[in-house]
């Protein structure tokens, strides 16, 4: 078996918003959306840059559901970007909730991290050094037995 790519499929209360928000928030652009009779999307591609994601909207009947009717989410998205002051701020005005500011990270990132209206995490980040991974796991061991 060869798997070809892997897609992001996001399930959110309403698909057409969360397009829109997207849009706001990342620049997305919709390539196309299945949309039942009733109104429902039951399945929507956008671009992010050149990365499809997939979303639905919720269908309840078929145990279908979204981070906002779960009381949370258990998956994050990372977006590596060109500037993640300037994609955490596009995301704020679009509508996300702050969670964590820009800032340098241990494993060679400037990042942050945003919750956007349908209860989705993405953390956005861009590259300030290249940083091994034996690096990081020294950093990383560093930071979890330094006492705060």
């Amino acid at each position: 078996m060869k798997i070809l790519e892997a897609f992001p499929y996001l399930r959110v209360s309403s698909t057409t918003e969360a397009i829109e928000f997207y849009g706001r928030a990342f620049g997305a652009v919709e390539k196309f959306r299945l949309t039942e009779p009733s109104g429902r999307v039951g399945h929507a591609e956008i671009l992010i840059g050149e990365t499809v994601v997939m979303l639905s909207d919720e269908f309840p009947e078929y145990g279908i559901r979204g981070p906002l009717s779960l009381g949370g989410t258990t998956f994050g998205m990372h977006l590596h970007v060109d500037n993640a002051d300037e994609a955490h701020a596009r995301a704020i005005a679009a509508g996300a909730t702050e969670l964590m500011i820009p800032s340098d990270q241990f494993y060679g990132e400037r990042s942050s991290k945003v919750r956007d209206p349908f209860g989705h995490e993405w953390l956005l980040g861009h590259e300030i050094e290249k940083v091994t991974p034996e690096e990081m796991q020294r950093r990383y061991t560093a930071m979890m037995t330094t006492d705060c």
